[in-house]
């Protein structure tokens, strides 16, 4: 199964950065962004004020390859976060961390509203910690790469009536989740059955939407909401919620200020709403509708 995973993994990264032509093609519209935010504070140890010193970095990844061909339409999308915090005197600790990869394909039924099938992936690169001391003086591991993966698939309709929003609409959305480190797979955690590795939630439904648009000159808004709803356990506590928010503002071709908040709440996880935010000055490259030759 975990060979299967990753196979899927290859399969979308290769999609949203290799279509080889000789020629360009105008049925791709292809965009690609990668950036690093660093944070940096220092003080003597003789600051009466007060403070520690500390390093924190945080980088991200976004890339999409979109097809459309007449009535057709297949469109790619990778999103990736990854960020470290040092402070003086404490080991390194994880300050976000994301990987989210989707896959959909679609046919055009009007000029607003389109039939799909999709696949997306959500999950992380590296090891979770609760940083409470267990009763072996380590810290508690709570996640991993994989653990939790989740893998979902839907069918439903689109609406989408301009290039920066769209809203997906699906009545059946079967989704997987995976805990690949035994490490992880303890308490029912996630909602995975004690001594399982995977939970599968066959009548669900999911919902998504999407806007991603320069909302003022070099000021670009990217936000995305998908909520899962279980038909087993319809209660409105039990219906999970993410959101994930990037605002971006160029200062110059290579710098930019970068804002990103996620939100999460996910019964099986925590009875309450995670959040993490960062802000951060850093570089920033992108590109829009290139090839691959």
């Amino acid at each position: 199964m975990q060979k299967t995973l990753l196979s899927f993994l290859i399969i979308l990264l290769t999609v949203t950065t290799a279509t080889a032509q000789v020629e360009p093609d105008t049925t791709w519209r292809r965009t690609f962004s990668a950036g690093i935010n660093l944070n940096q504070a220092a003080f003597s140890d003789n600051w009466k004020a007060g403070g520690i010193s500390s390093i924190a970095f945080n980088s991200h990844l976004d890339a999409r390859a979109d097809y459309k061909l007449d009535r057709i339409s297949w469109d790619n999308a990778v999103q990736m976060q990854y960020g470290l915090l040092k402070n003086k005197g404490e080991e390194h600790r994880k300050s976000i961390d994301r990987i989210f990869l989707d896959s959909k394909y679609g046919y055009a039924i009007s000029s607003d509203w389109n039939t799909f099938v999709s696949a997306n992936f959500l999950s992380q690169f590296t090891r979770g910690y609760e940083y409470d001391i267990d009763a072996d003086g380590n810290d508690r591991l709570i996640s991993n790469f994989l653990s939790p993966g989740f893998l979902t698939f839907a069918l439903g309709a689109e609406y989408k009536p301009n290039p920066y929003f769209s809203l997906r609409l699906s009545p059946f959305a079967p989704r997987f989740t995976f805990l690949a480190d035994d490490n992880v797979a303890v308490n029912e955690r996630y909602g995975v059955p004690e001594g399982k590795s995977v939970r599968t939630e066959w009548l669900a439904a999911m919902v998504q939407a999407s806007y991603n648009r320069d909302i003022f000159t070099n000021v670009n808004l990217r936000l995305n909401y998908m909520s899962y709803i279980n038909y087993k356990e319809l209660s409105g506590k039990r219906i999970d919620h993410m959101f994930n928010s990037v605002l971006t503002a160029k200062v110059n071709r290579y710098i930019n200020v970068n804002l990103m908040a996620n939100f999460i709440y996910d019964y099986d996880q925590d009875s309450d709403v995670q959040y993490n935010q960062s802000l951060g000055l850093g570089i920033l490259y992108t590109m829009q509708g290139f090839s691959v030759n």
